[in-house]
């Protein structure tokens, strides 16, 4: 009894010992392997009877998913484990499989839960428990996910120190750009910028390298106000940076990995500098490399893969920064080069397709321009306008009486357009016609008492009399406004003028006739000069605009008139053939032939005027 009882004292002392051991790796792991080896040991502890556990972990995004922690041991083998965690991770949720007796296994209950993190699959579970009542293995389930939660808690933490490392690196890559901008000059920046990588990135020596014709200048170099660019040092850095612009890819040396590119001319560097760790990588512009930044460590402090993911990223916020820094303080001529570089390299080079296709048919459209002709028209505002316009005005001093027509009457040769007031005139005859019978009188009075005077006297009174009495008649005749032939009213109207006083001179009425018009075409003055008499042309009045009328120029008048700006010469022209639906006053636009002309030269030669006008003028 009493060996026994010293037997089990120990074998509880070491599973004391153990118990201890696995709590402080669980409390304080080196490794996620660790801390879910220990996990999965204490849950095992907790839940009777397991002959087995696996924890699988993976990143879930290419569906691969490895064992990180086996209990009770490696050497265990559990890949019959592997189909209850492949049901719990793509139904996640947790699964109950009950196995049958074979003969390499007894009869087993395998229990699966998933391990989900804010939606995120990050592994599963599995448990090979002995066979027990339903009860016992819903609480197996239960202890399952609730334990579950330690593993979750700890992916959290990890993702919560991603993130923070993240978040320092973007921080630390806003304050080079800060850096980079607070500087005007690009030499200035570019030293700022070596400077401050050096000093955050712990490094020996940093420097910038720029792009000019190809070749890389060293533009910078950290905590070295000046230095020749002839020595050794500044040598070996130009070439690793060019090494880096030849290969077009960051290059670390020593290599991070083992088929990784170290470069040759960066071990020439790290040579010379007793063996220090070299990393370059470019500055990106876009998709143009304007230059690049190397970096140098210590032997005993080489770069590691986030130093070169962070200096990439350095170099793409960098890049477009220096590069408009460098484009301003570049020189006229250097710019022009540039461009001209620039196009030659889209128009010959083997990238934009699009753009040679442009140039290629753009190219065509202007021979065919400078070759093809048509025929040239000049372009000018047109009315219509009566051949003969006759205005009816008042003949004398006086009142509207009646007005018979307005514009757009259509009236008869001899038709009454409107009346004016003729009471006095009316008067006035029978008073001249009274002093005419009088002098009448006064003549044959004169003559039978043979006075010769008096006869001569009043032969002149009553002649006088009887001219006053005829220019009265005349007025009166003259009182009616009659249309002086078959044509239309085009001006005119006083309907609303009755009992008005009129001047004598006033243009009441304009009559226009029906049969006989002509073209009135204001032509600017800069194609005037184009047109000649007998010149053809087309019409299209804004009445009638599905019709075209046939025109000939017959006067060009020398004087122009000026209209919105611009100066305008009146042509005249006489219609082919004129349409029953024209009228006086309809406007439009009219077009005449001036001849053949090249395209381009339609197309361009206002411009090409107005240039060659303009810099006249500014040359003085």
């Amino acid at each position: 009894m009493t060996g026994s009882a010293s037997i089990y004292s120990l074998a509880e002392g070491s599973h004391a010992k153990a118990e201890s051991a696995t709590w402080a790796q669980f409390s304080s792991p080196s490794s996620t392997a660790e801390f879910c080896a220990s996990w999965l040991a204490i849950l095992c502890a907790q839940v009777d009877r397991v002959n087995g556990a696996l924890v699988l972990l993976g990143s879930g995004q290419d569906g691969s998913y490895s064992p990180v922690a086996v209990w009770p041991d490696q050497s265990h083998n559990l890949v019959h484990l592997g189909p209850t965690a492949e049901t719990a991770l793509k139904e996640r949720r947790g699964v109950v499989n009950v196995a049958a007796a074979t003969e390499a296994l007894a009869a087993a209950t395998l229990v699966g839960y998933p391990i989900e993190v804010d939606g995120q699959l990050h592994g599963a579970v599995v448990l090979d428990i002995k066979p027990r009542p339903d009860t016992e293995v819903q609480r197996v389930l239960r202890q399952l996910h609730w334990g579950s939660a330690w593993l979750i808690d700890q992916f959290r933490q990890q993702l919560m120190a991603q993130l923070q490392h993240r978040s320092a690196r973007l921080g630390l890559a806003n304050e080079l750009v800060a850096t980079a901008l607070q500087e005007d000059r690009l030499g200035a920046s570019t030293l700022a910028l070596a400077n401050e990588l050096a000093a955050r990135l712990g490094c020996e020596r940093v420097g910038v390298g720029l792009e000019k014709d190809g070749n890389i200048v060293v533009a910078a170099i950290s905590h070295t106000a000046s230095f020749d660019a002839r020595s050794d040092f500044v040598r070996l850095m130009g070439d690793a940076m060019e090494e880096v612009l030849d290969l077009d890819l960051a290059i670390v040396h020593p290599a991070l990995d083992a088929d990784a590119v170290g470069g040759l001319a960066h071990a020439e560097l790290s040579a010379a500098r007793s063996g220090a760790s070299i990393m370059s990588v470019p500055l990106m512009d876009d998709s143009e490399r304007v230059g690049v930044l190397t970096l140098e460590r210590v032997r005993a402090k080489p770069f590691e893969r986030e130093d070169l993911e962070l200096c990439k990223t350095v170099g793409l916020l960098l890049g477009p920064i220096l590069a408009l820094k460098q484009r301003d303080e570049r020189s006229l001529r250097q710019r022009a080069a540039q461009a001209l570089r620039a196009a030659a390299a889209a128009w010959f080079g083997p990238r934009y397709p699009g753009l040679k296709l442009a140039t290629l048919v753009s190219l065509l459209v202007v021979v065919f321009l400078s070759v093809a002709s048509m025929t040239y028209r000049v372009s000018a505002k047109t009315v219509i306008e009566g051949s003969v316009q006759r205005a009816a005005v008042a003949p004398f001093q006086g009142y509207v009486a009646d007005s018979f027509v307005r514009a757009g009457d259509s009236v008869k040769q001899g038709q009454t357009l409107a009346r004016l007031d003729d009471r006095e005139l009316k008067l006035e005859r029978a008073r001249w016609a009274a002093e005419a019978e009088q002098m009448n009188r006064r003549y044959r009075q004169a003559a039978a008492g043979q006075d010769r005077a008096g006869m001569a006297v009043a032969a002149a009174q009553e002649d006088q009399a009887q001219a006053q009495l005829a220019l009265v008649e005349e007025r009166l005749e003259r009182a009616t406004l009659k249309a002086p032939f078959d044509g239309i009213v085009v001006v005119g109207d006083l309907s609303q003028l009755l009992g008005s006083p009129v001047e004598q001179g006033k243009v009441l009425f304009e009559v226009a006739p029906l049969d006989a018009y002509r073209v009135i075409l204001n032509v600017d003055e800069r194609d005037v000069a184009e047109l000649g008499l007998g010149q053809r042309g087309e019409l299209a009045l804004a009445g009638i605009p599905y019709e075209r009328l046939a025109f000939t120029v017959r006067q060009i008048t020398p004087i122009s008139t000026p209209q919105d700006g611009r100066n305008y010469f009146r042509v005249e022209a006489q219609l082919e053939q004129a349409s029953v639906r024209l009228r006086p006053g309809m406007e439009g636009v009219g077009k005449v032939e001036v001849g053949q002309r090249k395209l381009i030269w339609i197309w361009t030669h206002t411009l090409v005027e107005w240039l060659r006008l303009s810099t006249w003028r500014w040359l003085g």
